[in-house]
């Protein structure tokens, strides 16, 4: 496939030796398969987080029509270990700057699964090489990050994006979007978005200790593009990074783009013009719990006007609104939009039911069949269809969640958000726009970072 090429960026080879990328030279090489052909051809693929979802993620892409798994990445040695006697043919890396270093001119596609801060970085020096990606959500943990990669995917078409939300692929996500856009409840007003579980984390900040790193565990490599922290067991690595505003992006984040997405397929929302945050304000280092931001975004052709749009999680899930639903009881997680005509509520993950004056109704349902997101994706990076969830939206979708969680921080302070210029009308709000990579990680500061 002939690799797009990126005229408007050029790392010098300091750059590319010290940077994020540290790419060498063979590995700015054409690849093996032509985009848009070699339908028959074999994919190669990679992965970056082969651990937990990571591992799911690669044993559902790999099940994909003439697809080879030649590279497994991870700074867990147990993780590593696993993937690489599952895979046998596939090569070992603790570092995907190494990988792609190494085996750059052949990886054809990568899945990107590791936690929150390190998506951007990867997913860009992936990009910046011609290669296809896979990323879990969100796909940044800021939004200046999220634009470059926004931006390098419109440059090059040709380059195949997928955020690994593989729930919009869903029966049920996939009706509900049709069934709205048909007409079926009328124009909507409202949106309500919610979930019971809260990734909520210590107000006090991190633990006043060091541990000793695990011999399994690259704990340096871990860090990655976020700041210097000594290892504390069980703090952050390897389920409670989403905690900490360093590595995860909280409940929003987590959760976010899964439950704004089938809104987002439903209305073709654009971004918030305006958000605030009603919730407890974010700790210094960690996610408060109890979210509650509320946006405003402009109207649509299945809007009424500007539209309404609510998220809330933990103990705000049982959210005062709720009466707005005219009486359907509501699940642990999901939404409901409220229309002209009736309220559609779609639990996370069931298919929608409808309610009008309290009671519940029939409506005529574009019944829709369940995709395989992850096929889906390898099938277009061999030039077969299309993958439902590029850059191009879920780009936005992950914006509006971050957007939010920036919100967060800022408690009842109503923000108005102005998405080409990526700015707030609130100066310590910008400040959480962009990050600045940790010392020798700095490479993506000329495409919007730092």
């Amino acid at each position: 496939m002939n690799r797009p090429s990126y005229p408007n960026y050029r790392p010098t080879r300091r750059e590319l030796l010290r940077g994020s990328l540290a790419l060498g030279a063979a590995a700015l090489a054409g690849p093996s398969i032509v985009y848009g052909q070699g339908a028959n051809e074999t994919l190669n693929l990679a992965a970056v987080g082969v651990g937990g979802k990571g591992a799911s993620d690669l044993a559902g892409s790999a099940n994909g029509k003439n697809v080879r798994v030649i590279g497994v990445c991870d700074v867990d040695s147990t993780k590593l270990g696993g993937a690489t006697q599952r895979y046998g043919d596939a090569k070992g890396f603790k570092d995907y700057r190494v990988m792609l270093d190494k085996m750059g001119k052949d990886i054809d596609a990568l899945l990107i699964s590791t936690p929150d801060h390190m998506h951007g970085a990867i997913a860009l020096a992936a990009m910046q090489l011609g290669i296809h990606v896979h990323v879990q959500k969100p796909l940044a943990h800021n939004i200046a990050e999220l634009r470059a990669m926004q931006e390098m995917a419109e440059k090059n078409p040709k380059l195949v994006t997928q955020m690994g939300t593989q729930i919009h692929s869903h029966s049920t996500y996939r009706t509900a979007a049709a069934t709205v856009r048909s007409g079926a409840i009328g124009k909507v007003s409202e949106a309500h978005l919610w979930v019971s579980k809260s990734w909520s984390g210590p107000e006090e900040g991190r633990p006043d200790r060091t541990d000793p790193v695990p011999d399994h565990l690259d704990w340096d490599l871990w860090l990655g593009v976020a700041p210097d922290r000594p290892y504390v067991k069980g703090a952050y690595h390897p389920a409670n990074w989403r905690k900490w505003r360093d590595f995860g992006t909280g409940t929003l984040g987590d959760m976010g783009c899964h439950i704004y997405d089938p809104v987002f397929s439903c209305l073709d929302l654009g971004m918030p013009t305006s958000v605030v945050s009603k919730g407890p304000q974010t700790y210094a280092e960690t996610f408060a719990p109890d979210t509650d931001v509320q946006y405003t975004f402009g109207q649509t052709p299945y809007t009424t006007e500007e539209v309404k749009f609510r998220w809330t999680d933990g103990h705000n899930s049982s959210s005062p609104d709720a009466s707005r639903a005219q009486g359907a009881p509501l699940p642990g997680a999901g939404m409901f939009l409220v229309g002209e005509k009736a309220v559609m509520v779609l639990p996370h993950i069931a298919a929608p039911y409808f309610y009008a004056d309290g009671n519940k109704i029939e409506v005529e349902v574009q019944q829709k069949d369940n995709n395989d997101h992850y096929t889906e994706f390898t099938d277009a990076c061999r030039g077969v269809g299309k993958a439902s969830t590029p850059f191009s939206y879920s780009a936005q979708v992950t914006e509006a969640v971050l957007v939010g969680v920036a919100a967060s921080s800022f408690k009842d302070r109503k923000l108005k958000w102005d998405s080409p210029k990526l700015t707030f009308d609130h100066a310590p709000a910008n400040e959480l726009v962009h990050r600045t990579y940790r010392k020798g990680q700095d490479m993506l500061k000329q495409l919007g970072q730092g």
